[in-house]
């Protein structure tokens, strides 16, 4: 079993992609970890929302094995205190026998279809993030949730 991020769209800011790699220094000394990247939908003036939504949602799905275990990063999900995100992350990957993949859509959220694909949807937050914080935030939160299971120090209540 390994952990899986798919994100929509390359990150820029140089502050947060080194973040963002430290992070993912530190998770893969616990978890098999990766992070792909989906690249950006070609638009133009033409490309509605729901087109791009749906190019995106095509091209995520083509990255998910029909075994995973697809968990949707949207505002309308789960919210879960660091201790709760650490529990549900155990009890996923204790009993599943694919990958725990970790979805994160372009600017206009997921197609319908990537929805009906999802297992499950977490928020980390009810405010609208740019996908780079979201990023940075969920490496942080399962590096977190990782040195919670193992009883380390890094988490304080």
């Amino acid at each position: 079993m390994k952990v899986q991020l798919i994100a929509v769209g390359k990150m820029n800011d140089a502050p947060l992609v080194a973040a963002v790699e430290k992070y993912v220094k530190r998770i893969v000394r616990y978890v098999p970890f990766q992070v792909i990247t989906i690249p950006d939908v070609k638009t133009s003036r033409a490309t509605t929302p729901q087109r791009q939504k749906e190019a995106e949602g095509a091209a995520l799905l083509a990255a998910i094995d029909q075994r995973d275990f697809v968990v949707l990063l949207d505002e309308r999900g789960h919210e879960f205190t660091s201790r709760e995100f650490a529990a549900y992350f155990d009890r996923r990957t204790l009993s599943l026998p694919g990958n725990i993949v970790f979805v994160i859509g372009g600017p206009y959220g997921f197609s319908q279809q990537v929805y009906d694909r999802a297992n499950d949807k977490l928020s980390l937050s009810r405010m609208t993030l740019t996908h780079e914080m979201v990023r940075l935030f969920f490496v942080e939160q399962l590096y977190r949730a990782m040195t919670i299971l193992r009883g380390e120090p890094y988490h304080h209540d």
